[in-house]
């Protein structure tokens, strides 16, 4: 169902129904780890996933970042310029 390397890779499944009857299949809720890492301030024009093509060799690897801090959408980690995130030693 995810390429290997996706965050959801290892994941249960579950099968359940809608209203209207049909069956469909889900992830379960993953468990964030706690993670360490360095603090990074973001500058004008970053990307989640230049990040970790630098960091990790990997452009795949964007979700370690996101993950690693508290945004629910990754695109949010980037604003405002000047933030500063956690990005994990993978």
């Amino acid at each position: 169902m995810f390429l290997p390397n996706s965050r959801y890779a290892n994941v249960k499944t579950v099968v359940t129904k809608t209203r209207s009857g049909r069956e469909i299949t889900a992830v379960k809720v993953r468990t964030l780890p706690e993670v360490t890492g360095i603090s990074r301030e973001i500058k004008d024009n970053d990307q989640l996933d230049v990040m970790a093509q630098v960091l990790y060799a990997d452009s795949t690897k964007f979700w370690h970042i996101a993950d690693a801090n508290t945004e629910l959408e990754a695109r949010n980690l980037l604003s405002p310029t000047g933030r500063v995130i956690l990005v994990p030693e993978t």
